[in-house]
């Protein structure tokens, strides 16, 4: 008998997972299959992009993992029962179920609007491509001079918002935030930020609390308002709540808490990686939600597993940061050296060179999933096709 990976979401961290998988791991040994809602690879590292008017390649998930051995399957995920090891489904044809013996689930997250009134309603945001789109949509028809805020100061709200007000300068571009707006990053960054602000003519409301969304704006805390004629909510993210509804032990977040090979601390015959997992880092700090976590994430959890499944060491290492990159629309970034620990550094590149360096991030990130077996170890046989947790080679 084969055994059984199931991956669950096909975003960074869990199409770089199965085409790792499937490159360390024997096809006659092993059935990988990827579950996923979309048919496509979604680059959301570049969704502002797509919803200031800008065109991304579509690259079908079949197609990305042709020849590798991993099955793609379009459906939703309803449930996870970690102790019978099954995966409810739904899709087209109704519902389903899916039996495994190792589950990767790497469902990411989706926008949270922390019980802000209206948000569901009345904003847009950028966490999706059928989001991005609705945005798109919206943005084509405000008339010149109409207000676009960006709720949120982090690195979705600066990209969403320069963004826009590069590709529309005919717009008004304000930014509101419950604290500063890039204030984690060095002085050196955190100046050219500001001048870039300005040089793109947005307006940023600080230490800003928004009570309400409404269809023309927002209603601050202190009981001020906003006018906009589109809100892009950009506050932060939150897991889907398929993991909390489980047995799996999860954090105060949702998230599936795992050891530092990417393990569930409760179901060892579960993995979860990307912003699906509360996993520490360097100093035992928990890493952040981001593309930046979720490919070395990736990494460690199929390395750890095909180790696993191979008798063979199991790698460990803290995952640590080197840098965080801004783009601050197409021909300016931010790129800001970081520590280990994700503490910014003196050293910042700025400007042209910056983006140069954010835009080949960028690529090298999405070529790793259209190319998920090249440039790694040949597959390894000796299989187990037993316990997850008690590998026995052959």
């Amino acid at each position: 008998m084969k055994h059984r990976i199931v991956v669950l979401g096909a975003g960074y961290a869990g199409a770089i997972t199965a085409g790792r998988l499937a490159k360390r791991l024997h096809r006659d040994d092993t059935e990988i299959t990827l579950v996923n809602a979309d048919s496509e690879f979604v680059e959301r590292i570049r969704l502002h992009q797509l919803a200031s008017g800008q065109d991304l390649k579509a690259r079908q998930l079949t197609d990305v993992f042709a020849g590798t051995g991993v099955t793609v399957r379009r459906a939703w995920v309803t449930a996870v029962d970690a102790d019978r090891k099954t995966v409810a489904l739904a899709d087209e044809r109704g519902a389903s179920e899916i039996a495994y013996d190792t589950l990767v689930y790497a469902l990411g997250s989706a926008i949270a609007d922390y019980g802000v009134p209206g948000v569901a309603d009345h904003a847009y945001n950028v966490a999706g491509k059928r989001a991005a789109l609705r945005l798109r949509a919206r943005l084509s028809e405000l008339a010149v001079g109409a207000t676009v805020l960006v709720v949120g100061g982090g690195l979705t709200g600066i990209e969403a918002a320069t963004e826009i007000a590069e590709a529309r300068p005919d717009l008004a571009v304000t930014i509101a935030a419950r604290g500063g707006v890039g204030d984690w990053l060095s002085d050196k960054a955190q100046r050219h930020l500001r001048a870039t602000f300005e040089r793109l003519g947005i307006t940023v409301h600080p230490n800003t609390d928004i009570a309400r969304v409404e269809a023309d704006g927002v209603v601050t805390a202190d009981g001020g308002r906003i006018d906009a004629q589109a809100t892009v909510w950009t506050a932060g993210f939150a897991t889907h709540p398929i993991a909390a509804a489980s047995t799996l032990a999860v954090s105060e977040r949702g998230q599936i808490r795992v050891d530092g090979t990417m393990r569930s601390v409760s179901h060892p015959d579960v993995y979860a990686v990307g912003d699906a997992a509360h996993a520490e880092g360097v100093g035992g700090k928990a890493l952040r939600m981001g593309c930046a976590t979720a490919t070395p994430m990736a990494m460690q959890a199929a390395d750890a597993l095909a180790a696993r499944l191979t008798g063979r060491k199991v790698p460990e290492a803290p995952i640590g940061y080197n840098a965080q990159c801004i783009s601050l629309g197409r021909r300016d970034a931010i790129f800001q050296k970081v520590t280990s620990a994700d503490e910014p550094t003196s050293t910042v590149l700025t400007g042209g060179l910056g983006a140069r360096i954010k835009e080949l991030i960028c690529s090298a990130t999405v070529w790793s999933i259209a190319n998920p077996t090249m440039m790694m170890p040949t597959r390894r046989r000796h299989v187990v096709v037993t316990e997850a947790a008690q590998p026995v080679t052959a």
